[in-house]
């Protein structure tokens, strides 16, 4: 054991580090505060029934309706309370199922017929981006943010040294920043069965017969790994965002770029994106399964044309018999 290891100090810490606090009872605030206003209801409601109704039935839908109450207070369901779950699925059961980009909110015309059937509407889709330029920069609602792609590192096989200094540089990044970032770690499909085919078609032309076996060889290990597996990739983007005080058009981009001055001392490879390759990442991160489409989108304010169709030539005509 060197020196540094026996100068470290280790501290466990809790997993928990963003749960509430405890009030009493093992209790929250929130839960207290749900049985509290189960009890004032119960207790109003006692005072009104009680000389409506028999004792013994008042006393049964109590404790039925108190059990409800308190398995509402301190149940749980996917990682939430359970109030907090029922609300959710509340709000979700009464929002549209369909989104639209189009306005569908504006009044119809005097003079458009409306439809005999009522249609259901998508309600319009409000995306917290307006736009993205072509540096990377992302429009938010008055606010800038910009992209980074990094790859991962693995500490299990660095020394206890390499492990403290990476640490440390990540600590160091970390501590540096001002503004709310996120970083998004996430597995993607890779598409072996495109990269397969272009190597089969490359073999064919490649000089050397054992270049050009080898190619042939690997491109079947592609084709094959393709068909029996469902192979992955690991993608870590950080989302950096300009302070609200800071100046200039391209502060999201200089954040970008001290992001990935910083991070090179990990030893992973980083690069700031640029406004296709963040137009890719956020297509990507919609529908992981569908490839994004080749050839880039058209800016909002662009005007798209297609070529004229192509008559076809007029038929000679031919002269009546004299």
């Amino acid at each position: 054991m060197n020196r540094r290891d026996e100068d470290t100090v280790r501290a466990r810490m809790p997993a928990d580090v963003d749960a509430p606090d405890k009030v009493v009872y093992g209790l929250t605030f929130r839960q207290l505060a749900i049985l509290a206003v189960a009890a004032v209801i119960g207790y109003g409601a006692w005072n009104t029934l009680h000389t409506l109704l028999p004792v013994p039935v008042l006393i049964g839908a109590f404790v039925v309706l108190g059990g409800l109450v308190f398995g509402l207070a301190v149940g749980r369901r996917d990682g939430l309370s359970l109030d907090v779950w029922m609300l959710a699925g509340l709000r979700h059961s009464r929002s549209p199922r369909a989104l639209s980009t189009t306005d569908t909110t504006a009044k119809v015309p005097d003079w458009v017929q409306a439809p005999a059937s009522k249609v259901m509407l998508p309600a319009p889709l409000r995306l917290p981006a307006d736009a993205i330029g072509d540096d990377g920069q992302i429009s938010l609602a008055g606010a800038k943010a910009a992209m980074v792609a990094a790859t991962s590192v693995n500490l299990a096989l660095r020394t206890a040294d390499e492990q403290a200094a990476l640490i440390d540089t990540f600590g160091r990044w970390l501590n540096s920043l001002s503004t709310p970032t996120q970083i998004v770690v996430s597995a993607q499909p890779v598409d072996l069965a495109s990269s397969a085919r272009t190597l089969a078609r490359a073999a064919d032309r490649l000089p050397d017969r054992a270049l050009a076996a080898a190619c042939a060889d690997h491109a079947d290990f592609l084709a094959d790994l393709a068909e029996r597996r469902d192979p992955l990739r690991r993608q870590v983007l950080i989302v950096t965002r300009a302070g609200a005080g800071e100046r200039g058009e391209h502060a999201a981009r200089r954040r970008a770029d001290d992001t990935v001055r910083a991070l090179s001392g990990l030893g992973v490879t980083t690069r700031a994106l640029d406004g296709p390759a963040v137009t890719a990442a956020l297509a990507a991160a919609a529908d992981p399964y569908r490839p994004s489409r080749p050839g880039g989108l058209a800016a909002p304010d662009a005007v798209i044309t297609a070529a004229a169709p192509k008559q076809a030539p007029p038929k000679p005509r031919r002269k009546p018999p004299s």
